[in-house]
């Protein structure tokens, strides 16, 4: 194996779905790109969904080198579970760099990008290669908006960041202050694979475009989502991902992994959603109306919906006007963007340019 082949390492966060897809969305330029370079992707993310961001096969490594936030569905949060698997994670960390590391001198790798589990500095570090990061958030800042009992976790987390050798900052940031170098970059996602009228054939979907609804909550779904409401709008075509929704005519459920949320939004005149990079990252990108529930106790979600007010048509909700209102915000105008400009839309190109240069020098 020559240099001009050096192997990329990624590690991903197991938190949810979006580190993962808009992770793979960058490594899908990067094999564009340079195909040649060989990818071994670090993660306990579901392997079927990396690949579908992907144009052609990479090493998948079943490995979890933190947490996130331990959720019972995508808003509802544990955080005494977080913080033992926390600590079982920092206690372990020694094991684990050292296995890491000796298996990336094994591959050849000459490049980390993670997406943003604080651990993947250090092991880095002691296989003596460079960390790039990419995300919008560090988890020093969720834990320690938690307060006193997680202090010193979130400590040892920035203490992990400053050993990150460049952050591509994505958008709907917050200040980030523990890396050293950053650089910022556009949105990130996925490009959607079918026309809408491939779709609307495919479907069967006759509704005009203004009243399909795109629902979408992330990988660990919302089981609150009041699905009998929706029956006071059969003139509305609702679509969404949940296999557990009821057998209603305006619901089409998606099974399956041959479509994406980007596949579909294309579709839809707006989305509805919780406070998301990812989701909201490709809906900007396609120019779709989001509808958000509002995110307590969860410090990313302000940078989030501050990001969206500014750069998208909208509507922000309380979680009471999503679970118990009428949804009356359906026949309501939405907001426009209080910016004129628009974000760009570089930020897989951005980062998959670099990693090229780096790997291929």
């Amino acid at each position: 194996m020559t240099p001009q082949t050096q192997t990329l390492y990624v590690a991903i966060t197991n938190h949810g779905f979006g580190h993962a897809t808009r992770t793979a969305s960058v490594l899908a330029e990067i094999q564009q790109r340079c195909p040649e370079i060989p990818i071994i992707v670090a993660t306990a993310a579901p392997q079927w969904l990396i690949n579908s961001y992907l144009h052609h096969p990479v090493t998948y490594r079943l490995r979890s080198f933190d947490i996130g936030v331990i959720q019972s569905d995508s808003v509802t949060m544990d955080k005494g579970a977080t913080l033992e698997k926390l600590q079982h994670i920092q206690t372990n960390a020694a094991s684990t760099i050292a296995d890491e590391a000796a298996f990336m001198r094994q591959q050849n790798v000459g490049l980390v990008l993670a997406d943003i589990p604080p651990l993947a500095t250090r092991i880095a570090q002691a296989a003596n290669v460079p960390c790039w990061m990419m995300s919008n958030f560090g988890w020093d800042l969720i834990y320690r908006d938690w307060g006193s009992d997680f202090i010193d976790m979130a400590d040892w987390i920035s203490d992990c960041f400053r050993q990150c050798d460049r952050l591509f900052r994505l958008p709907f940031h917050e200040p980030m202050s523990s890396f050293p170098t950053i650089q910022d970059v556009g949105l990130t996602g996925g490009t959607p694979r079918f026309s809408v009228e491939e779709l609307r054939e495919t479907l069967d979907i006759t509704t005009p475009f203004e009243q399909v609804v795109l629902l979408t909550f992330g990988g660990l779904g919302l089981a609150r989502i009041p699905y009998d409401d929706l029956q006071h709008f059969p003139e509305w075509q609702f679509i969404t991902f949940d296999r557990d929704a009821p057998d209603l005519d305006n619901v089409l459920t998606i099974t399956g992994h041959h479509l994406r949320p980007i596949d579909l939004m294309p579709l839809c005149g707006r989305l509805i959603s919780k406070p998301g990079y990812g989701t909201f990252s490709e809906a900007c990108r396609v120019g779709i109306p989001i509808i958000s529930i509002e995110r307590d106790g969860f410090a990313e979600a302000p940078f989030l919906i501050e990001g969206i007010q500014k750069y998208a048509y909208h509507q922000i909700l309380k979680p009471e006007d999503l679970f118990e209102g009428s949804w009356s915000f359906l026949t309501q105008p939405m907001h426009p963007p209080s910016h004129a400009a628009t974000l760009p839309s570089n930020g897989n190109e951005a980062i998959a340019e670099a990693v090229v240069a780096h790997l291929t020098r």
